[in-house]
């Protein structure tokens, strides 16, 4: 194929991101001179010799850039932090390199990002992609500022962090799950830029003591900027411990799932040693003047949030709707003005289900003294900082790329008079183990479903399993689309209330097929079927960004990771119920996982009327208790058996099983929950003879208590 060597490349469909080869122009190396024969010794040893002082001097690189000036060019700067959320940047950053020039892809746990934009700064229209958590961003936005770059590169956000309030705020999502790079590349070119306001953090020793009352602590913040938020309190002592136990044992955070586990277990010990009670007292705060320190003190906040975007701690939104409280301007990132905001424990716990803290002030400067040493937290970079005077003023704005609405990805929509004013849309349920194993083969997952309207027959080609069809308008976006579904879902849910299963016969196969009519869980989410060779998840926090026409044009498919499918075609009913019964007993989990792939029952109870996890907790099979948690229904931590009124949890504690014990808790199993004897989980540990799983699992029955007895007075 010589003949084609000559051809001009075009670069593809993202030309207009990728540095071209002939921008890079390689540097040659400076020649040694010493031609001069010398015996060999000499002559290795010199080699040697400046071959070490060449890797110490030389720190450049083999090539410089030298762009050609286009208005058509969006040229895309790409870093990847391999180590935020679980060490997930591994595979993007291999994504990247496949796509783009690997001279325009950056590891920033090999370097930091200065070199690189020093080598790119001359490039016009050019972009940066940051693909970590909110504190990589941060790293990259303090690099622009020291290199002074004019006009500033704005800055798109791939979140690979454990929070990502940032790539929630400007539409990018609380983390990147499977959305092929073409499509990210896409937004980042299209996206559009806005502003962020940026914060300095001025620390001093606090004048009003004397020098010998200074306690122990930091002398200075982490950092003297922030983008997010600054906080001191309980949420600061929680993140850092955190971040202290991190550093001793890396190898145990390598998942976010893990890592959300970990700060709700430090959030419950610092509840019940009640560390940032006192928070109040030892603090001063003044806003544009205003003193708020009465207001804090007769509150008792236990918690201060100083918050320039609206999400905080993973989505949340602590300044609430701005419609219902008239003395406040709504929350804007790039007004100038930073929210001041105080939580109590019930205010904090109310946050995580659309609670809201209280609002005390949007200012442009503000005046902190603290007269002891106390945790905080500067997006989310942890310290235990001495007593000081802190102050607070705007620093300047960055440049930002925010994910837009998009109306381009089908034909359809390029002609906005062709948009239909009305949609009838089917649509397919799929299930988490269908949809990882072939998410990548489009024709499987769309092999052909049948649905007659009468509610009352489905036939189906498995795996997509039909719900139902919507009727919604031509420009509706997903995130109404979600309304139509679960309305649906209760339409469908009220047809077959006298009937819980659906019953239809195959076609090859004597036996029936049974389907459970199960309610879609709370975890659900739209599937773009799109592109060209795959489905791929949208987020949920993106849903208002995508139009229904951009996801499917005649049907609509939805992935339910708890969904279950009680029996396989062609398969005597009963059978995969009872294999996966043995595999649980026996231990065996690659059995287990291919019994539940092919269709067996989680639900399932034996003739001793025990669960699958009952018997896994009682035979102490941590990680096929692991995978029911993860994949099964939440009712299944609660179910008791029949003949004992014992839970997974009863099991697990009787044979003093600790690790499972903490599994069934942190999953939210219930710690008052009683037998037929009236016995809790902490009473068969004691009478099993272990105090310390017995101690473990009173402390949580408290900490269950007193949560549920502080939300219910915030609510």
């Amino acid at each position: 194929m010589l003949h084609h060597i000559e051809e001009p490349c075009s670069l593809g469909a993202h030309a207009a991101v990728i540095v071209p080869p002939t921008w890079i122009i390689k540097v040659k190396k400076p020649q040694n001179s010493l031609k001069t024969s010398t015996r060999r010794k000499k002559r290795t040893s010199f080699k040697r010799k400046a071959s070490k002082r060449g890797n110490e001097d030389n720190k450049g690189r083999p090539f410089v850039i030298k762009p050609i000036s286009s208005p058509l060019m969006k040229p895309l700067l790409v870093f990847v932090n391999p180590k935020s959320g679980g060490n997930q940047g591994t595979k993007v950053l291999q994504m990247f390199m496949w796509y783009l020039n690997p001279r325009q892809v950056f590891d920033l746990s090999q370097e930091g990002p200065r070199d690189a934009l020093e080598l790119y700064r001359k490039v016009p229209n050019l972009r940066i992609l940051a693909c970590g958590g909110d504190g990589t961003v941060g790293w990259i936005l303090s690099i622009l500022d020291e290199l002074q770059l004019s006009p500033p590169p704005p800055v798109a956000v791939l979140p690979l962090g454990t929070g990502n309030d940032l790539a929630r705020t400007l539409n990018w999502g609380g983390g990147y799950t499977d959305e092929p790079v073409s499509k990210i590349l896409c937004h980042v070119e299209d996206g559009t830029i806005v502003q962020l306001d940026r914060w300095n953090l001025q620390v001093e020793r606090n004048p009003d003591l004397p020098q010998d009352e200074l306690e122990d602590g930091a002398r200075k913040l982490p950092l003297s900027v922030f983008n997010n938020y600054f906080s001191l309190g309980f949420d600061a002592h929680v993140t850092l411990e955190f971040h202290e136990s991190r550093e001793a044992n890396p190898e145990k955070f390598n998942s976010r799932f893990r890592n959300k586990m970990f700060y709700a277990g430090a959030a419950f010990t610092d509840f019940l040693q009640r560390s940032s009670r006192d928070l109040s007292k030892h603090v001063k705060v003044v806003c544009d003047g205003t003193d708020l320190t009465p207001k804090i003190q007769e509150l008792k906040f236990q918690c201060i949030v100083f918050l320039n975007i609206p999400r905080y701690c993973a989505g949340t939104m602590p300044w609430g709707n701005p419609g219902d409280h008239r003395d406040f301007e709504p929350q804007r990132h790039d007004d100038g003005y930073i929210e001041v905001i105080g939580f109590t424990m019930a205010s904090l716990a109310a946050l995580q289900v659309g609670g809201h803290g209280e609002r005390l002030h949007q200012c442009r400067e503000v005046t902190l003294l603290t007269y002891k040493s106390i945790p905080m937290q500067v997006d989310g970079e942890p310290c235990r900082l001495a007593p000081s005077l802190i102050r607070i003023s705007l620093r300047n704005q960055a440049n930002m790329v925010q994910k837009s609405k998009r109306r381009t990805s089908m034909p359809l929509l390029n002609d906005p008079h062709s948009i239909p004013d009305r949609l009838r849309i089917r649509v397919n349920r799929i299930n988490l183990q269908e949809y990882e194993g072939l998410h990548y083969d489009k024709e499987k997952l769309r092999e052909a479903c049948k649905f007659e309207e009468a509610g009352v027959l489905f036939a189906f080609d498995f795996p997509a399993i039909p719900l139902g069809i919507i009727v919604v308008r031509g420009d509706c976006d997903l995130e109404t689309c979600r309304m139509y579904i679960d309305r649906l879902q209760e339409d469908l849910q009220s047809v077959t209330s006298t009937t819980q299963r659906v019953h239809y016969q195959d076609q090859e196969s004597s036996f029936p097929r049974v389907l459970s009519v199960q309610r879609l869980s709370p975890r659900w989410c739209f599937l773009d079927a799109t592109s060209a060779d795959r489905f791929y998840r949208i987020d949920r926090s993106q849903e208002h960004l995508h139009f229904v026409t951009e996801i499917s044009q005649d049907e609509i498919f939805i992935l339910d990771p708890e969904m279950v499918i009680s029996q396989q075609v062609g398969t005597p009913p009963g059978m995969p119920d009872l294999v996966v019964e043995q595999a649980v007993i026996a231990g065996d989990l690659l059995k287990f996982i291919e019994c539940c792939k092919k269709g067996a029952n989680l639900l399932i109870q034996g003739p001793d009327r025990c669960s699958l996890l009952h018997h896994a907790a009682k035979t102490g099979h941590g990680e096929i208790v692991k995978y029911i948690l993860e994949h099964g229904p939440s009712e299944l931590l609660d179910m008791i058996d029949s003949e004992t009124g014992e839970t997974a949890l009863h099991k697990a504690a009787c044979q003093r099983h600790r690790a499972i014990c903490q599994l069934l808790v942190d999953a939210g199993a219930s710690l008052r929950k009683t037998d037929s004897k009236g016995k809790t989980p902490r009473d068969r540990a004691q009478q099993a003879g272990d105090p310390d799983l017995a101690s473990y699992l009173e402390s949580r029955q408290n900490y269950q208590m007193v949560s549920h007895e502080d939300l219910e007075t915030a609510v």
